[in-house]
């Protein structure tokens, strides 16, 4: 299993520039993250995941990838709307995964060179296919790609967690 990896240079740069974060990640210690080199699956698996708790999205995936065998453009454009909606999804997101995999057969997106661009780029090519926006292409960034300079702001799941810490004993409003 390939993991992001991080060290004290960026521990210490996110420390610094906030100092509750710094303290919550002394307090908290190393996160082990396990990276989706396979930018298809990553993709797949981020456009399931929108908006449904891990929980969901982990069942979703389980159905959708137990229905195709091997997640891959080809397999999955052999399902019809129907066949993935019915591992658990909206049929938006049916056809966002379609579409998605129908660029790639089709060569309007070329998850190869993806890979070569800077991460602004990556964001804005992959945010003209439907269903992928900014978020989806920062999680591809971080969770797949392991660009490092990436934190997706508007994450719910983050923001949550930053609300739900304590502040440090030292800090006051």
């Amino acid at each position: 299993m390939k993991e992001f990896m991080y060290g004290e240079r960026e521990i210490a740069h996110l420390a610094s520039q906030d100092g509750l974060l710094g303290e919550a990640m002394t307090r908290i210690g190393y996160i082990s993250r396990a990276v989706e080199p396979n930018l298809f699956t990553a993709l797949v698996q981020s456009i399931i995941s929108q908006q449904i708790s891990t929980k969901a999205a982990d069942t979703v995936w389980n159905r959708f990838s137990a229905r195709c065998g091997v997640v891959t453009p080809d397999i999955v454009l052999s399902l019809s709307e129907e066949d993935v909606a019915q591992c658990g999804m909206s049929k938006r997101k049916a056809g966002y995964l379609l579409g998605l995999a129908n660029a790639i057969c089709d060569g309007e997106l070329d998850l190869e060179q993806l890979s070569l661009l800077h991460d602004e780029e990556i964001i804005q090519t992959l945010c003209k296919q439907s269903g992928i926006g900014r978020w989806t292409a920062e999680m591809m960034l971080i969770f797949s790609l392991a660009r490092p300079d990436v934190v997706s702001f508007s994450d719910l799941g983050i923001r949550r967690g930053m609300m739900k810490l304590p502040p440090p004993p030292h800090f006051s409003l």
